[in-house]
């Protein structure tokens, strides 16, 4: 029996709820949870060859993915060496959720276009700051998301050893 007080959506509201569920940092939250990022949502296209950031930049957004393909790249002397391609249904920019962060690579689009949900850095915290169980909930997922990176990057270093020391990481 359905709740007469529970709020319903209309379909644009439960497409993008669907969309954002696909999204590993907001797989956990259930509809009502979602709505609350619906006000801080921008939506933006960009074209090929544009740059959506720039690492050591100030981690003003988090980017979800509804159509195109994003290349992220690590500077490395005068070289853009791409580290993973971010397609649709994915998202980046993820240390955004993270108070006071630099960006750690580039984002560089690579398809002809693409559109991209916008969602400000601000914004995110004043949903973490007034509903501590979504901000628990995603932070449970960016752990997450740095567990399974850093276990690649271990499997990577021990598959090419000797190309630099994991020693480094801590100096």
């Amino acid at each position: 029996m359905l709740n007469p007080f529970s709020k319903t959506y209309d379909e644009d509201q439960l497409r993008t709820f669907d969309f954002m569920q696909g999204i590993n940092f907001f797989e956990r939250l259930r509809q009502n949870e979602l709505s609350r990022f619906l006000p801080a949502m921008h939506h933006r296209k960009y074209v090929r060859d544009e740059v959506v950031f720039f690492s050591k930049d100030p981690a003003q957004a988090l980017y979800l993915i509804k159509s195109g393909k994003v290349n992220l790249t690590i500077d490395i002397k005068d070289n853009f060496e791409t580290i993973m391609e971010v397609k649709q249904g994915e998202a980046f920019g993820e240390n955004s959720l993270l108070e006071n962060a630099k960006r750690t690579y580039t984002a560089l689009i690579v398809s002809d276009e693409a559109e991209l949900i916008v969602i400000p850095h601000f914004a995110i915290q004043e949903i973490f700051e007034s509903n501590p169980k979504i901000k628990a909930k995603m932070m449970t997922s960016l752990a997450e998301f740095f567990n399974s990176n850093n276990q690649r990057l271990f499997r990577s270093y021990r598959e090419s050893f000797g190309f630099f020391s994991l020693r480094q990481m801590f100096e």
